[in-house]
């Protein structure tokens, strides 16, 4: 914990005086945890009003350990300077409540004594790192908090009891339940810190014997004791139950049983093995001022029993628990369990592992020698021929065996033979036997982590198999972290995944020790360096990098890889020929890893200069994406494949390719891109209307086979509405209706969800469901709806009661409703309830005006309305309406689509008495089937702008639900 944090916990500052008789106790121990210092000067008096007090803050370095006294209306304040604080404006204008200020000089310190008058009140504690004191007037000290009162009550007071000797003394704490403790010396002070929060009475513990000075201070988690005794009096501590027992002095022998070793993780850390460790508590000495913690831990007993020192932190011997001082400000202390783990962010500076272990014989003269830096690769390390390698491999396996069955019973025996076995490995090519020998080490003795050479040689053999993130881990080591060797590493990792500025920071960062890797290493390194400059565009380093890598004596294998990149760097500077003849020469070799990547490379410029027709280049990609599997390569073959599917319009195709990759390949370089490409495939199919050439079960076939890719979020909507309406217009109302009851159950709320449920009424009402109509309207209510969206869900509401019989319900829902969409229903209930007169007028009035324009057709739904007019008249005997009608709309009988029904309807009333007439009037003028036309022209006419946008995290999709054969 750092003393510059701003989020601190300290420690109360008032504490009742003990009853009298008893030793003279200070009420305030200026233990203070985690203080920010509020001035620079040493004492800072600060003082605010409000309107019910006046606040003192004392600050400072000196201030913030003031320690207050409230003694019925006498308030003191100790302020540990022999300098007398500035308090002249308190004394010339002291707060309300105060009768007098005074400053009086005392041993080692000065006093600030404030008198108060009758009735007034003072209450003080500590806050961002000062001591407040607040001031209130007779009658305006507000009441104590529930909470404040009940945290108050429940701390317990824990009784002390002494029994003194000339020699010692002993000291009993009896607690009501069992708490963790820590007991140690620091110079003339014994320290007794409780983690739990209590007051202690020492009513009982008048005769310290040789110890002298005890003062107590309780934090909000917490209780310390402090008392000077001799340094010659030894400490121990003792658990009974609740019950701890300290003496000092008498012949008492401290506990051991806390032991120190390094943290097994193989961070610069140390662990402290303590059983029931409880929690680490920062306190500031009142006397020294400086910081340290105490780590507290339940019984029985047991301590430290030396004194030790590293140049981050100072480990005290203790009784009980630990005590550790430090000067760093960022210094962790974290107890979990059994283990107390003291760390700092960039690691403590601790010795190499290695030095705690015991001398190593002199190594043979052929033995693999230590490089300069722990993840270099030193060429001596491999054998030079076939039979100097199996001799100085058996050589070297067997020394290891013997000096790991000794480390077995030995935790300090050497590592030296076992570390040049795995040098010879990695030097050798061997990464999976070195990996196993090292980690064979470490099993033996885990605190070989640390050792920077371990975590290199692991590191560089884990990349020569392809396991970057745990080569990048062991790299990311503090033991590691910054070597340049490491930093070469750490490169090639970053070029294999593609970052390739990062992968340039780190090649810059090991340029100083590239040159002393063996030359296979160096050309690798230089080639992915190259090819980190062609993908950032640096073509003159990239020429540098190619022409240094070539100048290596290395194998035929890399020398083609090599090539790859220079042809590459060909292709970026427009040079297609070339590219072309280096990517074909490239693509005869045996070796797949480079043949597969050149060929591709092959019909990649093919494609861009039209050599190859998209047919031969798909066959070619198909054979190459079987022949190479599982990297970057593989991933490159399948965007290209997929970008050429889609480019002929074979979607599913594309999607079949671009999906074979799967999560398998999202971390691999190229796997975002691809997962990119995937998504954008979709998105363009269903979103964009690249789709909507398909007829729509076989676009309703597509996105189900390919669901999952529907994305998250307002698009992933859009989608499925706009497939929606596509099934809508096509009569494949269940599946629209699944799509949109999915989106209005789980992806949607409020307006947005009101919006889709209307549209999921209208299709129920289409597939004649008016039960489910309901439903979706009554379960998606809302307030404040648009006027327009209220008035079409009051419709469709109504029209699912008239389906259900329920006319009078309708007529009530619809109220004085007069857009269209309610007008024609309230028709339709009259017509239903052969109100012929009423539903005779509201079907002309839903004509209007169209009689003034006779030389247009009438639509199908006018001329449905136009006959329903007529025969509402003539059955309810309305000759004037009927005339009216057959003026104003003779012209339009000749030019509709059924002229005898309008004939009928509108000349002929006679015959309309008969059943026959009646019957082909009705049928010509079916209102529900114009209505399912206008409806679907509706969904027809909508577009993605007309959607509400809505997010969410729900997939879009519902679950795949196979369309029925016969649709």
């Amino acid at each position: 914990m750092s003393a510059r944090r701003t989020s601190r916990r300290v420690l109360n500052s008032t504490v009742a005086l003990a009853a009298a008789g008893a030793v003279a106790l200070s009420p305030v121990l200026p233990l203070a945890q985690e203080y920010q210092p509020a001035a620079l000067d040493p004492v800072a008096i600060r003082i605010g009003a409000a309107a019910d007090y006046t606040r003192l803050e004392f600050a400072g370095v000196v201030g913030a350990r003031a320690r207050v006294v409230i003694e019925g209306r006498r308030v003191v304040v100790r302020i540990g300077t022999t300098a007398a604080p500035d308090v002249s404006r308190l004394k010339v204008d002291p707060p309300a409540g105060v009768e007098a200020v005074e400053t009086r000089a005392v041993q080692g310190g000065t006093e600030l004594v404030l008198t108060l008058a009758e009735g007034a009140e003072a209450r003080t504690g500590t806050a961002d790192g000062a001591v407040f004191l607040n001031l209130y007037a007779p009658g305006r000290a507000p009441e104590p908090s529930v909470a404040e009162t009940s945290a108050e009550a429940d701390v317990p007071t824990v009784g002390v009891r002494t029994e003194a000797t000339a020699d010692g003394v002993t000291l009993r704490f009896d607690w009501p339940r069992s708490v963790g403790a820590a007991v140690f010396r620091r110079g003339e002070a014994v320290w007794v810190v409780f983690d739990a929060a209590a007051k202690l009475d020492l009513a009982d513990a008048a005769n310290l014997g040789p110890a002298k000075g005890a003062r107590w201070a309780a934090g909000p988690d917490y209780v310390a004791l402090r008392l000077e005794a001799p340094k010659a009096l030894t400490v121990s501590a003792s658990a009974d139950g609740g019950a701890w027992t300290v003496r000092i002095g008498g012949g008492a022998t401290p506990a051991g049983g806390v032991s120190l070793d390094r943290d097994p993780s193989g961070e610069p850390a140390l662990a402290f093995n303590m059983a029931g460790s409880g929690r680490a508590i920062w306190l500031t000495d009142p006397v020294v001022g400086d910081r340290f913690a105490a780590v507290t831990a339940v019984g029985p007993a047991k301590g430290f029993p030396q004194r030790r020192r590293t140049v981050d932190l100072h480990v005290l011997p203790s009784a009980q628990g630990l005590a550790i001082e430090t000067l760093a400000d960022d210094l962790s202390i974290a107890a979990d369990g059994d283990r107390v783990i003291v760390s700092r962010p960039r690691g403590l500076i601790l010795s190499s592992p290695t030095a705690l272990l015991e001398a190593a014989e002199p190594t043979a003269d052929d033995a693999p020698r230590k490089a300069p830096n722990p993840a270099l690769i030193l060429e001596d390390w491999k054998g030079r021929d076939e039979d100097g390698f199996l001799a100085r491999h058996r050589k070297l396996q067997a020394e290891a065996a013997e000096e790991g069955a000794a480390a077995v019973d030995d935790p300090r025996a050497p590592a030296e033979k076992r570390l040049a076995y795995a040098r010879f490995l990695v030097g050798s090519g061997l990464g999976y036997e070195a990996i196993g020998a090292l980690n064979a080490l470490v099993d033996v003795q885990p605190g070989m982590l640390g050792e920077a050479e371990v975590r290199g040689l692991r590191a560089a053999a884990r990349v020569s198999i392809g396991r970057l993130e745990e080569a990048q881990a062991d790299l990311s080591g503090a033991a590691i972290a910054g070597d340049p060797s490491a930093r070469a590493w750490l490169g090639l990792i970053a070029s294999r995944r593609g970052d390739w500025e990062e992968a340039r920071r780190q090649f810059a960062a090991a340029a100083g020790v590239v040159d002393a890797f063996p030359p296979e290493w160096r050309a690798r390194f230089a080639c992915a360096h190259a090819m980190a400059a062609i993908e950032l565009g640096d073509v003159e380093a990239a020429r540098a990098l190619i022409a240094y890598a070539l100048s290596q004596q290395i194998g035929a294998s890399e020398q083609l890889q090599i090539r790859l990149v220079q042809a590459r760097l060909f292709e970026q500077i427009g040079e297609l020929d070339k590219a072309a003849a280096v990517f074909t020469a490239v693509g005869k070799a045996p070796l797949d890893a480079v043949a597969v990547p050149a060929r591709l490379g092959v019909v990649r410029i093919g494609m861009a200069n039209g050599k190859v027709v998209p047919k031969a280049a798909a066959a070619e990609l198909e054979t190459l994406r079987w022949r190479w599997r599982g990297d970057a390569t593989e991933l490159e073959v399948i965007r290209t494949l997929g970008r050429l599917y889609l480019s002929q319009g074979l979607y599913r195709e594309a999607l079949t390719a671009l999906r074979a990759a799967g999560p398998r390949m999202a971390t691999m370089p190229g796997g975002v891109e691809l997962q990119a490409d995937v998504q954008a495939a979709f998105r363009m199919l269903f979103l964009e209307g690249g789709a909507d050439g398909l007829q729509p079960i076989q676009a309703l076939g597509l996105f189900y086979d390919f669901r999952e890719l529907t994305p998250i979020g307002a698009d992933g909507d859009e989608m499925v509405r706009r497939l929606a309406r596509r099934l809508i217009d096509v009569d494949l109302l269940d599946q629209a209706a699944e799509l949109l009851k999915y989106q209005a159950d789980q992806r949607l709320d409020g307006v947005a969800r009101a919006v889709v449920a209307t549209d999921l009424a209208t299709v129920y009402l289409m597939d004649r469901q008016p039960e489910a109509a309901l439903q979706a309207i009554w379960s998606s209510r809302t307030t404040l709806l648009p006027a327009a969206l209220n008035a079409e869900r009051r419709a469709l509401e109504a029209r699912a009661l008239m389906d259900l019989g329920r006319f009078d319900h309708a007529l009530e829902v619809l109220g004085d409703d007069a857009s269209t969409a309610a007008l024609e229903v309230r028709a339709e209930v009259l017509w239903k309830q052969e109100n012929w007169a009423g539903a005779g007028a509201l079907y002309e009035r839903l004509l209007g005006d169209r009689h003034l324009d006779a030389a247009t057709p009438l639509s199908a739904a006018d001329e449905t309305r136009l006959i329903r007019a007529g025969v509402g008249y003539s059955l309810s005997n309305d000759d004037a309406g009927l005339s009216r009608l057959a003026q104003r709309y003779a012209p339009f009988v000749e030019k509709a689509r059924n002229p005898d029904a309008v004939r009928i309807a509108l000349y002929d009333p006679l015959t309309l008495s008969s059943p026959s007439g009646l019957a082909a009037a009705i049928q010509s003028s079916n209102t529900f089937t114009g209505w399912v036309e206008g409806a679907r022209t509706k969904f027809r006419e909508q577009t993605p702008a007309a959607q509400t946008k809505t997010g969410g995290t729900t997939p879009a999709a519902p679950p795949a639900r196979p369309a029925p054969a016969g649709a």
